[in-house]
């Protein structure tokens, strides 16, 4: 036990002092008794003060060891992800945009490379999409929406306040992936099966938010990511790209028509069960419609079509060929391949008909029909 033998120092000394100064001896030296006294029982005190509160301490640590209470620690990840929902007063945007524009179209506007109605046709704006308008000229805007530039008709385009306003009540969460892939689980937790791996920048439908887990809609399908591996925020649909399969030797006439057929309504609906090309279609509904125009008759499945044709590798692939998604081995999802890496698919009620990435989810196999 350690006492403190400063205020003691100073004792002595002035104990020293009294007796070789004058005065009565024996009035002092009792003085300097009852001062040491005092010295020596505040130390103790305080000395039996410290040692309680280190034995307190020590029992407070092996209580939270053995009640196994977890560090409580701040996750500045999610505090500034959340932070990032939270809007600005000072932010006159609304959903990323400015000068806001919706279309208002029933199925989707044409954003084309130049102003005219005959220059070449470089994106898809579905309805109810949101862009930023750049210019007008001449009764077109120029806009930009996603990853797509271009014009549109200004007939079609609504702005202003009523834009703001619509967008209200059209915008969604989406979940951004930011990481290179990321599991979708079957369930909210790490112990379930794993439906499939997406890739970065892939936007997922937010169906409910969580502390730990977000629940999305891939596809026409639901699953869970992990919220630390997403970023959220609220977003209008955006324009797809529309690109052109190039001719080449390798390609049939018949393949690469097919698949500009399949291009051609980029942007239409999506309707769960649905047959019709022009109506909405679902996944299996839209590759059975466009490959029964070049004499292949498949089922209403996407797990029945796999059944068909002959089985291709993804390094194999040709445009016309179909690629199949799911869980596992269970097919639940069918896409027609394009060329280039990319697929056309209808995806969801929310995107429609589009062009996307043929790995933006793991295959499960590929079939050649034709």
């Amino acid at each position: 036990m350690k006492f403190r033998f400063i205020k003691l120092g100073a004792i002595f000394m002035t104990a020293v002092t009294v007796l070789t100064g004058t005065g009565t001896m024996a009035a002092r030296a009792s003085s300097i008794r009852a001062g040491v006294s005092d010295v020596l029982t505040e130390c103790l005190n305080e000395n039996a003060k410290t040692m309680a509160a280190k034995e307190n301490v020590g029992k407070n640590a092996k209580l939270l060891k053995t009640a196994n209470v977890p560090v409580q620690k701040k996750d500045t990840a999610k505090a500034e992800k959340r932070s990032k929902k939270i809007a600005d007063p000072e932010d006159n945007t609304i959903c990323g945009y400015t000068n806001l524009g919706i279309a208002n179209v029933s199925n989707y506007l044409n954003v084309r490379e130049e102003a005219g109605e005959d220059a070449k046709i470089v994106g898809k704006l579905p309805a109810d999409a949101g862009c930023e308008i750049l210019d007008t000229q001449d009764g077109w805007y120029r806009i930009r929406s996603g990853k797509v530039s271009g014009y549109v008709r200004g007939d079609y385009i609504i702005t202003g306040d009523e834009a703001r306003q619509m967008a209200e009540k059209l915008k969604k969460t989406m979940a951004t992936v930011n990481t290179l892939t990321v599991y979708i689980r079957e369930k909210p937790n790490t112990d379930c099966t794993i439906l499939t791996i997406v890739t970065t920048d892939e936007e997922l439908e937010v169906v409910e938010e969580g502390e730990e887990w977000i629940e999305i809609k891939l596809d026409d399908e639901n699953g869970f990511v992990n919220a630390q591996y997403v970023n959220l925020s609220e977003e209008l649909k955006k324009a797809m790209p529309y690109t052109e399969t190039e001719r080449s030797a390798e390609i049939s006439d018949t393949k690469y028509s097919l698949v500009q057929k399949a291009l051609s309504y980029v942007g239409g609906r999506y309707v769960w069960g649905g047959t019709s090309l022009t109506n909405g279609v679902d996944c299996s509904g839209f590759t059975m419609q466009i490959m029964a125009q070049y004499g292949v008759h498949l089922p209403h499945s996407s797990r029945g079509q796999a059944g068909y044709g002959r089985s291709v590798s993804t390094s194999e692939l040709q445009p016309g060929d179909l690629i199949f998604y799911g869980s596992g081995s269970s097919i639940s999802h069918v896409a027609i391949y394009i060329g280039n890496g990319q697929i056309v698919h209808a995806s969801n009620s929310r995107d429609g008909i589009k062009v996307s990435n043929a790995f933006y989810r793991t295959p499960i196999c590929c079939r050649r029909m034709l």
